[in-house]
């Protein structure tokens, strides 16, 4: 983790959102952000599958951070560093 500060533009609770729309509405969001803002995610379970996708689709643009994890409620921060 780093202790740069990020403007946190969005926190986005997918828990109330359709499993097939999540990912593609969390990218959009992202690629919305300007470098040094970052969403935060709101998950009910550890979202390691949309990390690896990050790491695939946005290669050392992101910085992804666990602010919560679990057990009933996990928290990232997504920020754009590049």
């Amino acid at each position: 983790m780093s202790d740069q500060s990020f403007k946190i533009k969005h926190t986005l609770n997918v828990r109330t959102i359709e499993p097939r729309e999540r990912h593609q509405m969390i990218f959009t969001l992202f690629e919305r952000l300007q470098v040094g803002e970052a969403l935060v995610l709101v998950n009910d379970h550890a979202p390691r599958p949309l990390m690896y996708q990050f790491i695939h689709e946005y290669p050392e643009q992101f910085q992804w951070d666990y602010l919560q994890e679990g057990p009933d409620e996990w928290q990232v921060r997504i920020a754009k560093v590049k």
